[in-house]
C-alpha cells in the first residue's frame, strides 16, 4: 500500500517568522502563498508545510497521486481506497472523505500517542 507523497504539516504563529526560520536552515519554497497564510517548503527530499491559522497542532501528511516533488501520478491508490482498507482494519476516523466521489478529498485518523495523520490528495 502506498500512501503517497510524506510531508510534515506544522502550525505556526507568524508564517514570515517561520519562513525565515526554515530558509537558514537551507529549505527553499516551493509551493503556497503567504497571503493564503500557507507555504511548502523543501530541503532535498524533506518536504514541510507551513500553515498559519488553518488548523491546531502539527500534522503528519500523506499525499496520494503525488511524488515526493509534488508531481501527479499516473497511477496511485485513490484516497477512498486508502479509507476503505483502514475501516477494514477497525481504525477510527477524525473526519472521512466521501466514498461515493471521486477526485481531490481528504481524511484524518490519530494514532495511539494523539497524532494526527492527515491523508490529502489532491489530484482526480
Amino acid at each position: 500500500m502506498d500512501l503517497g507523497a510524506f510531508s510534515v504539516s506544522l502550525t505556526v504563529a507568524d508564517l514570515a517568522a517561520s519562513r525565515a526560520f526554515y530558509e537558514a536552515l537551507g529549505f527553499e519554497h516551493v509551493m503556497g502563498d503567504p497571503a493564503e497564510n500557507w507555504l511548502i517548503l523543501r530541503n532535498g527530499v524533506t518536504t514541510i508545510g507551513l500553515f498559519q491559522g488553518m488548523f491546531e497542532g502539527n500534522l503528519l501528511t500523506f499525499n496520494p497521486g503525488w511524488t515526493p516533488n509534488a508531481e501527479p501520478l499516473d497511477e496511485f491508490e485513490d484516497v477512498r481506497s486508502l479509507q476503505k482498507a483502514f475501516k477494514a482494519d477497525g481504525l477510527e476516523f477524525l473526519a472521512e472523505v466521501d466514498e461515493t466521489t471521486s477526485g481531490p478529498g481528504s481524511f484524518m485518523l490519530r494514532d495511539p500517542d494523539g497524532n494526527v495523520i492527515l491523508f490529502d490528495q489532491h489530484v482526480g
